[in-house]
Protein backbone atom coordinates (compact mmCIF):
# COMPACT_ATOMS: atom_id res chain seq x y z
CA UNK A 1 0.00 0.00 0.00
CA UNK A 2 1.38 3.37 -0.69
CA UNK A 3 0.55 6.99 0.01
CA UNK A 4 0.60 9.01 3.69
CA UNK A 5 -2.69 8.25 4.57
CA UNK A 6 -3.25 4.51 3.98
CA UNK A 7 0.46 3.96 6.09
CA UNK A 8 -1.15 6.02 8.53
CA UNK A 9 -4.23 4.05 8.74
CA UNK A 10 -2.27 1.17 8.65
CA UNK A 11 -0.23 1.93 11.91
CA UNK A 12 -3.48 3.03 13.32
CA UNK A 13 -5.28 -0.53 12.62
CA UNK A 14 -2.74 -2.50 14.07
CA UNK A 15 -1.46 -3.58 10.71
CA UNK A 16 1.62 -5.98 10.93
CA UNK A 17 3.98 -4.38 9.12
CA UNK A 18 7.96 -6.15 7.33
CA UNK A 19 9.46 -2.77 6.40
CA UNK A 20 8.92 0.83 5.56
CA UNK A 21 10.13 2.31 2.70
CA UNK A 22 10.91 5.79 1.89
CA UNK A 23 12.57 8.24 -0.91
CA UNK A 24 15.40 10.06 0.68
CA UNK A 25 14.15 13.26 -0.86
CA UNK A 26 10.70 13.27 1.38
CA UNK A 27 12.64 11.23 4.40
CA UNK A 28 12.69 15.01 6.51
CA UNK A 29 8.72 15.82 5.31
CA UNK A 30 8.08 12.14 6.76
CA UNK A 31 9.91 12.74 9.49
CA UNK A 32 6.67 11.75 11.64
CA UNK A 33 5.51 8.38 9.85
CA UNK A 34 9.57 7.25 10.35
CA UNK A 35 9.81 8.12 14.15
CA UNK A 36 6.36 6.08 14.45
CA UNK A 37 7.87 3.27 12.08
CA UNK A 38 11.35 3.11 14.08
CA UNK A 39 9.18 3.33 17.59
CA UNK A 40 7.44 -0.24 15.98
CA UNK A 41 10.71 -1.04 15.31
CA UNK A 42 9.73 -1.46 11.57
CA UNK A 43 13.15 -1.47 9.59
CA UNK A 44 13.33 1.45 7.39
CA UNK A 45 14.86 1.25 3.59
CA UNK A 46 15.78 3.99 1.91
CA UNK A 47 14.70 3.87 -2.58
CA UNK A 48 14.81 6.14 -5.11
CA UNK A 49 11.50 7.35 -6.67
CA UNK A 50 11.80 5.41 -9.74
CA UNK A 51 12.16 2.41 -7.75
CA UNK A 52 9.49 3.02 -5.57
CA UNK A 53 7.17 3.64 -8.26
CA UNK A 54 7.76 0.25 -9.91
CA UNK A 55 7.30 -1.29 -6.60
CA UNK A 56 3.77 0.51 -6.09
CA UNK A 57 2.75 0.12 -9.54
CA UNK A 58 2.10 4.02 -9.21
CA UNK A 59 3.09 6.98 -8.73
CA UNK A 60 1.15 8.78 -6.49
CA UNK A 61 2.76 6.48 -3.78
CA UNK A 62 4.27 10.61 -2.05
CA UNK A 63 7.40 8.90 -1.08
CA UNK A 64 6.42 6.51 1.57
CA UNK A 65 5.19 3.05 1.52
CA UNK A 66 4.88 0.42 3.51
CA UNK A 67 5.73 -3.61 3.37
CA UNK A 68 2.80 -5.81 4.99
CA UNK A 69 1.92 -8.94 5.78
CA UNK A 70 -0.59 -10.85 3.23
CA UNK A 71 -4.39 -9.74 3.80
CA UNK A 72 -6.92 -11.89 5.30
CA UNK A 73 -10.51 -11.56 4.15
CA UNK A 74 -14.13 -11.38 5.62
CA UNK A 75 -16.30 -13.62 5.33
CA UNK A 76 -20.15 -12.57 4.81
CA UNK A 77 -20.65 -14.17 8.61
CA UNK A 78 -18.27 -12.05 9.42
CA UNK A 79 -19.83 -8.80 8.16
CA UNK A 80 -23.62 -9.80 9.61
CA UNK A 81 -21.63 -10.45 12.79
CA UNK A 82 -19.84 -6.89 13.54
CA UNK A 83 -23.83 -5.75 12.63
CA UNK A 84 -24.60 -7.29 15.55
CA UNK A 85 -22.04 -6.26 18.09
CA UNK A 86 -22.49 -2.54 16.85
CA UNK A 87 -26.84 -3.46 17.69
CA UNK A 88 -27.14 -1.68 14.42
CA UNK A 89 -29.52 -3.18 11.31
CA UNK A 90 -26.70 -4.87 8.92
CA UNK A 91 -25.66 -2.59 6.18
CA UNK A 92 -23.95 -4.39 3.38
CA UNK A 93 -22.35 -2.61 0.45
CA UNK A 94 -22.24 -4.84 -2.66
CA UNK A 95 -20.10 -4.48 -5.83
CA UNK A 96 -20.75 -6.11 -8.99
CA UNK A 97 -18.15 -5.86 -11.09
CA UNK A 98 -16.65 -2.46 -10.77
CA UNK A 99 -13.71 -2.19 -13.74
CA UNK A 100 -11.99 0.69 -12.40
CA UNK A 101 -9.76 0.51 -9.57
CA UNK A 102 -10.14 4.29 -8.40
CA UNK A 103 -13.82 3.76 -8.39
CA UNK A 104 -13.38 0.97 -6.10
CA UNK A 105 -11.21 2.90 -3.58
CA UNK A 106 -13.76 5.63 -3.79
CA UNK A 107 -16.52 3.73 -2.92
CA UNK A 108 -14.28 1.66 -0.19
CA UNK A 109 -14.13 4.92 1.47
CA UNK A 110 -17.40 6.06 1.24
CA UNK A 111 -18.71 2.65 2.81
CA UNK A 112 -16.33 3.14 5.37
CA UNK A 113 -17.28 7.00 6.08
CA UNK A 114 -21.55 5.99 5.65
CA UNK A 115 -20.43 3.34 8.71
CA UNK A 116 -21.53 0.07 6.19
CA UNK A 117 -20.39 -3.10 7.84
CA UNK A 118 -18.69 -4.69 5.24
CA UNK A 119 -18.14 -4.53 1.78
CA UNK A 120 -18.89 -8.26 -0.75
CA UNK A 121 -17.63 -7.97 -4.43
CA UNK A 122 -16.84 -10.64 -6.55
CA UNK A 123 -13.52 -12.92 -7.06
CA UNK A 124 -13.91 -12.56 -11.07
CA UNK A 125 -14.41 -9.35 -13.07
CA UNK A 126 -13.80 -7.52 -10.81
CA UNK A 127 -11.27 -3.90 -10.50
CA UNK A 128 -7.89 -5.61 -8.49
CA UNK A 129 -7.68 -4.50 -4.61
CA UNK A 130 -4.22 -2.29 -6.22
CA UNK A 131 -2.06 -0.12 -4.35
CA UNK A 132 -3.82 3.28 -6.19
CA UNK A 133 -7.12 1.32 -5.38
CA UNK A 134 -6.14 1.06 -1.57
CA UNK A 135 -4.40 5.43 -1.99
CA UNK A 136 -7.90 6.15 -3.23
CA UNK A 137 -9.89 4.55 -0.23
CA UNK A 138 -7.45 6.99 2.30
CA UNK A 139 -6.94 3.97 4.01
CA UNK A 140 -10.31 2.64 4.35
CA UNK A 141 -9.19 -0.71 3.77
CA UNK A 142 -7.55 -0.74 6.90
CA UNK A 143 -11.12 -0.31 8.83
CA UNK A 144 -13.70 -1.55 6.64
CA UNK A 145 -15.07 -5.74 6.45
CA UNK A 146 -13.64 -6.72 2.99
CA UNK A 147 -15.59 -10.11 1.43
CA UNK A 148 -14.93 -11.86 -1.93
CA UNK A 149 -17.17 -14.19 -2.82
CA UNK A 150 -16.66 -16.96 -5.64
CA UNK A 151 -21.11 -16.15 -6.39
CA UNK A 152 -22.30 -13.08 -5.91
CA UNK A 153 -26.03 -14.14 -6.97
CA UNK A 154 -25.65 -16.70 -4.07
CA UNK A 155 -24.08 -14.38 -1.54
CA UNK A 156 -26.96 -12.39 -2.56
CA UNK A 157 -29.84 -14.98 -1.73
CA UNK A 158 -27.71 -16.19 1.17
CA UNK A 159 -28.54 -12.11 2.10
CA UNK A 160 -31.81 -12.22 1.48
CA UNK A 161 -32.50 -15.30 3.34
CA UNK A 162 -30.99 -13.38 6.71
CA UNK A 163 -33.66 -11.16 6.32
CA UNK A 164 -31.38 -7.95 4.22
CA UNK A 165 -33.39 -6.56 1.55
CA UNK A 166 -31.38 -6.32 -1.51
CA UNK A 167 -31.58 -2.77 -3.29
CA UNK A 168 -30.71 -2.26 -6.55
CA UNK A 169 -30.37 1.04 -9.23
CA UNK A 170 -32.01 1.39 -11.85
CA UNK A 171 -32.36 4.56 -13.92
CA UNK A 172 -36.01 4.42 -14.99
CA UNK A 173 -37.12 2.87 -11.20
CA UNK A 174 -40.14 4.70 -9.83
CA UNK A 175 -38.89 5.61 -6.81
CA UNK A 176 -36.17 7.72 -5.71
CA UNK A 177 -33.77 6.27 -2.65
CA UNK A 178 -35.54 9.25 -0.89
CA UNK A 179 -38.77 7.80 -1.22
CA UNK A 180 -37.64 4.20 -0.13
CA UNK A 181 -36.97 2.88 3.66
CA UNK A 182 -33.62 2.55 4.51
CA UNK A 183 -33.53 1.63 8.07
CA UNK A 184 -33.79 -1.68 8.03
CA UNK A 185 -31.30 -4.47 7.13
CA UNK A 186 -29.99 -3.83 3.81
CA UNK A 187 -27.88 -4.38 0.95
CA UNK A 188 -27.30 -1.31 -1.51
CA UNK A 189 -25.76 -3.10 -4.76
CA UNK A 190 -23.90 -1.07 -7.37
CA UNK A 191 -23.01 -2.56 -11.06
CA UNK A 192 -19.88 -2.47 -13.14
CA UNK A 193 -19.26 1.19 -14.92
CA UNK A 194 -20.28 0.05 -18.52
CA UNK A 195 -22.75 -2.59 -17.73
CA UNK A 196 -24.97 -2.14 -14.67
CA UNK A 197 -26.06 -5.01 -12.99
CA UNK A 198 -25.52 -7.87 -13.88
CA UNK A 199 -28.58 -10.00 -15.06
CA UNK A 200 -28.20 -12.91 -12.47
CA UNK A 201 -27.83 -10.26 -9.23
CA UNK A 202 -30.45 -7.82 -10.56
CA UNK A 203 -32.90 -10.89 -10.08
CA UNK A 204 -32.11 -10.85 -6.58
CA UNK A 205 -32.92 -7.57 -5.99
CA UNK A 206 -35.79 -6.81 -3.98
CA UNK A 207 -36.11 -3.35 -4.99
CA UNK A 208 -34.64 -0.73 -7.65
CA UNK A 209 -34.00 3.12 -6.68
CA UNK A 210 -33.33 5.81 -8.51
CA UNK A 211 -31.28 8.95 -8.20
CA UNK A 212 -33.26 11.92 -8.84
CA UNK A 213 -31.33 14.03 -11.52
CA UNK A 214 -32.43 17.23 -13.91
CA UNK A 215 -29.67 17.75 -15.93
CA UNK A 216 -28.71 16.57 -19.43
CA UNK A 217 -26.11 14.14 -18.23
CA UNK A 218 -28.63 11.30 -17.62
CA UNK A 219 -26.20 8.87 -15.41
CA UNK A 220 -23.73 9.32 -12.71
CA UNK A 221 -20.03 7.58 -11.84
CA UNK A 222 -20.47 4.40 -10.49
CA UNK A 223 -18.29 5.32 -7.28
CA UNK A 224 -20.74 8.96 -7.08
CA UNK A 225 -23.70 7.41 -7.66
CA UNK A 226 -22.97 4.47 -4.84
CA UNK A 227 -21.54 7.33 -2.62
CA UNK A 228 -25.14 8.81 -2.98
CA UNK A 229 -26.87 5.61 -2.01
CA UNK A 230 -24.89 4.99 1.22
CA UNK A 231 -25.09 8.46 2.16
CA UNK A 232 -28.20 8.35 2.16
CA UNK A 233 -29.07 5.43 3.86
CA UNK A 234 -26.96 6.98 6.66
CA UNK A 235 -28.90 10.01 6.59
CA UNK A 236 -32.29 8.17 7.21
CA UNK A 237 -30.29 5.67 9.64
CA UNK A 238 -28.58 8.10 11.72
CA UNK A 239 -29.52 11.76 11.01
CA UNK A 240 -26.73 13.03 13.49
CA UNK A 241 -24.11 10.68 12.51
CA UNK A 242 -20.50 11.96 13.83
CA UNK A 243 -16.80 10.28 13.27
CA UNK A 244 -15.97 7.22 15.01
CA UNK A 245 -12.87 5.31 16.38
CA UNK A 246 -12.07 2.47 14.18
CA UNK A 247 -12.81 -0.97 16.11
CA UNK A 248 -9.88 -2.43 15.26
CA UNK A 249 -8.87 -5.52 13.03
CA UNK A 250 -10.79 -8.79 13.17
CA UNK A 251 -9.74 -12.31 12.45
CA UNK A 252 -11.27 -12.73 8.97
CA UNK A 253 -10.82 -16.36 6.76
CA UNK A 254 -9.96 -15.80 3.35
CA UNK A 255 -6.53 -15.17 2.82
CA UNK A 256 -6.38 -15.21 -1.25
CA UNK A 257 -5.51 -11.88 -2.26
CA UNK A 258 -7.68 -9.95 -5.21
CA UNK A 259 -9.76 -11.32 -7.44
CA UNK A 260 -9.11 -14.12 -9.99
CA UNK A 261 -7.55 -13.21 -13.41
CA UNK A 262 -5.67 -14.41 -16.10
CA UNK A 263 -2.34 -13.18 -14.70
CA UNK A 264 -0.90 -14.31 -11.80
CA UNK A 265 -1.57 -13.14 -8.43
CA UNK A 266 -0.27 -9.67 -7.46
CA UNK A 267 2.22 -9.69 -4.60
CA UNK A 268 2.55 -6.51 -3.57
CA UNK A 269 1.40 -4.26 -1.13
CA UNK A 270 3.21 -0.98 -1.04
CA UNK A 271 1.84 1.09 1.34
CA UNK A 272 3.61 4.63 1.44
CA UNK A 273 2.21 7.62 3.87
CA UNK A 274 2.98 9.55 6.24
CA UNK A 275 2.17 7.47 9.28
CA UNK A 276 1.80 9.86 11.92
CA UNK A 277 1.09 9.03 15.92
CA UNK A 278 -2.89 8.68 16.64
CA UNK A 279 -2.62 12.20 18.09
CA UNK A 280 -2.03 13.52 14.76
CA UNK A 281 -4.45 12.16 12.51
CA UNK A 282 -7.43 13.73 11.59
CA UNK A 283 -10.42 13.63 13.54
CA UNK A 284 -12.83 14.64 11.18
CA UNK A 285 -14.32 12.55 8.27
CA UNK A 286 -13.59 15.00 5.60
CA UNK A 287 -9.97 15.52 5.53
CA UNK A 288 -8.76 15.55 1.87
CA UNK A 289 -5.11 16.56 2.06
CA UNK A 290 -3.98 13.55 0.62
CA UNK A 291 -6.74 13.30 -1.63
CA UNK A 292 -4.24 14.22 -5.07
CA UNK A 293 -4.44 12.69 -8.62
CA UNK A 294 -3.59 9.02 -9.19
CA UNK A 295 -2.32 7.85 -11.97
CA UNK A 296 -3.51 4.53 -13.58
CA UNK A 297 -2.45 0.94 -12.57
CA UNK A 298 0.27 -0.40 -14.81
CA UNK A 299 -0.49 -3.93 -14.18
CA UNK A 300 1.04 -6.30 -11.98
CA UNK A 301 4.03 -5.68 -9.62
CA UNK A 302 7.17 -7.44 -9.78
CA UNK A 303 7.71 -8.83 -6.35
CA UNK A 304 11.42 -8.70 -7.22
CA UNK A 305 12.14 -5.63 -7.39
CA UNK A 306 12.25 -5.29 -3.56
CA UNK A 307 15.19 -5.78 -2.20
CA UNK A 308 14.80 -7.89 0.93
CA UNK A 309 11.57 -10.58 -0.70
CA UNK A 310 8.39 -10.35 -1.93
CA UNK A 311 5.80 -7.66 -1.23
CA UNK A 312 2.55 -8.64 0.15
CA UNK A 313 -0.30 -6.64 -1.59
CA UNK A 314 -3.24 -5.31 0.46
Amino acid sequence: MAGRRPVEEAFAARRSARRLLVTPQRRLALERIVLHATTLRIPIVEVEGGTLTSIAGFDGHQGVALVVEPRVFASPEDILARAIERGEAPFVLVLDSLEDPQNLGTLLRSAEGAGAHGVIFPTVRQAPLSPSAIKASAGATEHVLLCPVDDLPGALTDLHVRGLRIIGTDADAPMTARQVDLRGPIAIVIGSEGHGLAPAVRRRCDLMVRIPMRGAIGSLNAAVAGSVLLFEALGQRDPDARPQASPGPVVRRRTTEGPESPDPPVDVDVAVEEAAPDAHRAEAGTDTRDDEPVAADPGPVDEGLLPGGPIVSA
